[in-house]
């Protein structure tokens, strides 16, 4: 009786192994025909629409260069997060469209924009981009205003008299 559950059990781990195999297949890269891969990126009210190919580090958004567009140093820091975490400095160019939000939220979008094209580019990068939390969505937007309300939450100023 033990040989027939061993028998059965070494066929259970053949086919789970099967299955395992099938499992990691390597990714394959979403290059399109002019040699880009795209992710569309969200933050707050801001979606960013990117593009990534092979080049020399320039980056463009809404047809302006990085530096006349995020003025703020901390904000192309921002950008630049997923080149450094994946070690890719100035070895893709990226283009990008972004609507909606304020400067912040848009660069934020940005970057996450970056890191999904960088993994659709390169799909053995995703583990130092996850690892830096570059690929989670910072779902957290602004709470609406309620009717008896003088915001989201704060109330009118009250008086006894």
């Amino acid at each position: 009786m033990a040989s027939v559950e061993s028998q059965g059990m070494d066929a259970l781990k053949d086919l789970v192994a099967g299955n395992a195999a099938e499992a990691a297949a390597p990714v394959e890269p979403k290059i399109d025909a002019q040699g880009r891969s795209y992710g569309t990126g969200r933050r707050k009210d801001a979606i960013a629409r990117v593009w990534v190919k092979p080049g020399n580090g320039k980056v463009t958004v809404n047809g302006r260069d990085q530096q006349e567009y995020f003025a703020r140093p901390v904000l192309r820091l921002i950008i630049n997060q997923p080149f450094k975490a994946a070690g890719r400095e100035d070895a893709y160019d990226v283009i990008c469209t972004v609507t909606g939000g304020g400067l912040s939220g848009q660069a934020g979008a940005v970057r996450h924009g970056i890191s999904r094209a960088l993994i659709a580019y390169e799909p053995e990068l995703r583990g130092a981009l996850k690892k830096g939390g570059f690929l989670t969505r910072d779902s957290r937007v602004v709470e609406r205003k309620k009717y008896g309300r003088a915001k989201a939450r704060r109330s009118f100023q009250f008086s006894k008299r």
